[in-house]
């Protein structure tokens, strides 16, 4: 989600910069352009690097009888890589 938005504001953006040709004498509509299009860059390089640092998690499940009493016991580790 974070990369689409980051686009969207990048495209909104250089559509208010290049694109537009208003005068608004309460807001400089360029200025707000080239704003929109630094968010849009930082909210996608914030999304790619989120979307590098996915955890996983490895479950383990034994099974195994118990010698002493005849039981069957069931273990379960879980771990999780930060990879």
């Amino acid at each position: 989600m974070s990369l689409g938005l980051g686009i969207f504001l990048l495209v909104v953006g250089a559509i208010m910069v290049f694109a537009l040709n208003l005068t608004v004498e309460w807001m400089d509509i360029e200025l707000v352009g080239y704003i929109l299009m630094g968010a849009g860059a930082v909210i996608m390089v914030i999304g790619i690097v989120l979307l590098t640092r996915k955890r996983s998690s490895i479950t383990t499940t034994r099974s195994a009888v118990d010698p002493a009493s005849g039981e069957q016991v069931t273990s379960q580790k879980r771990s999780v890589d930060d990879v």
